[in-house]
């Protein structure tokens, strides 16, 4: 089995996989999450894990939007948590005010942001396809700089950690979820624990007062409980939305069902993401 994740080795992303322990497993490193997902789609890989939302930072939009425009025929089968501890990394030992500039994928540099007012407040901070990838420039690179970033990929790159667990809230997590192509059945850590289905839906009617009430009535109506919502904006259309929503329980079961049914007497557009058991 090919697993696609955001690479290269070192990442945090490398790391969830890992604890996954799929057996035999060919681990495939992608560039991007963008990348990740759509190699599910085009069945480059037979899966990918990919960050979905963070205890910090809220939800990855490069993977909601790549769920929604770019990957229509892949579908989310499970989801892990991972608990996020970011390092200060440099190639040697060096001084924190000496530090000019710090490099890390968007999310932990959100994710330290505290820290890196309180600490490095003369620190240019610059964005990196990954924190592994972070990390290999900083570790390849002459000049004072620093990277966010996993232990792991500043034991495989060489480099010096200068401070530990950085993050600007101890708890710390990431939800990551499972994608395999539509049809797929659930099967990482499917049993008799809780379950979630996760859908997708916009309307021309966004426009209109009480429209979104409506929509979300559907699942109050009927008991079931919603766990995330997400909004993001639709392309081309400037003030109008898509909703990513997470819901308990699976999308067989009748409050379920019924409620995602009665949600397409609203909208222009309700999509089953996955049903899944939950971490």
């Amino acid at each position: 089995m090919r697993l696609g994740y955001l690479g290269p080795a070192g990442t945090f992303s490398e790391e969830a996989v890992r604890q996954a322990a799929v057996p035999d497993a060919e681990l495939v490193p992608f560039a991007s999450i963008h990348e990740a997902v759509v190699a599910v789609d085009r069945g480059a890989v037979d899966r990918a894990l990919v960050p979905v939302e963070n205890s910090l930072e809220g939800g990855v939009s490069a993977t909601l939007d790549a769920l929604a425009w770019d990957a229509r025929a892949t579908a989310i089968v499970g989801e892990t948590v991972l608990d996020i501890r970011n390092c200060l990394i440099a190639r040697e030992p060096i001084a924190l005010e000496a530090v000019e500039a710090v490099l890390s994928h968007p999310q932990p540099l959100a994710q330290c942001a505290r820290f890196l007012r309180a600490e490095l407040p003369g620190a240019a901070v610059r964005a990196a396809a990954s924190t592994a990838e972070a990390v290999r420039k900083v570790a390849e690179a002459d000049e004072p700089w620093a990277a966010l970033g996993p232990r792991g990929a500043a034991e495989r790159y060489g480099a010096t950690i200068l401070r530990e667990e950085i993050d600007d809230e101890p708890g710390n997590a990431t939800r990551f979820v499972w994608l395999a192509p539509a049809g797929t059945d659930a099967d990482h850590g499917a049993g008799e624990g809780p379950w979630k289905t996760s859908v997708l839906f916009a309307g021309a009617g966004d426009g209109q007062p009480g429209w979104l009430v409506r929509c979300l009535s559907e699942f109050a109506f009927r008991g079931v409980n919603l766990t995330k919502i997400e909004s993001r904006p639709m392309r081309g259309r400037l003030g109008h939305y898509l909703f990513h929503v997470d819901m308990e329980g699976r999308a067989d079961e009748a409050a379920v069902a019924d409620a995602v049914k009665a949600l397409g007497g609203h909208c222009d557009e309700v999509r089953l993401l996955g049903t899944y058991p939950a971490a």
